[in-house]
């Protein structure tokens, strides 16, 4: 079965920040007040939505920015980064 179109070409890095403080998904639930599930869909890219006081308290916890977070990539995109990048929206 295909992947369902979610409407959003947002990338979620959490797995890699847990990885680079070897830290895990429980702990993180744990020091930032959000249930181990809710951590999961949005690492696992399945949120639709992130609250900023959650996205505040990941980014106080794993001591990094939005940015270092989320991502925006175009639909489409590569690894090999032929076609992606972020647009400025004045394009």
């Amino acid at each position: 079965m295909p992947p369902e179109d979610d409407g959003h070409a947002i990338q979620v890095h959490l797995d890699r920040l847990l990885e680079a403080r070897s830290m895990t998904l429980a702990e993180l639930a744990a020091r930032v007040g959000v249930t181990n599930v809710n951590l999961s869909v949005l690492k696992n890219g399945r949120a639709k939505a992130i609250r900023f006081t959650t996205l505040t308290a990941i980014c106080r916890v794993l001591e990094c920015q939005p940015g270092d977070l989320l991502s925006y990539e175009e639909e489409g995109a590569g690894e090999d980064g032929s076609g992606g990048g972020v647009r400025s929206g004045n394009e």
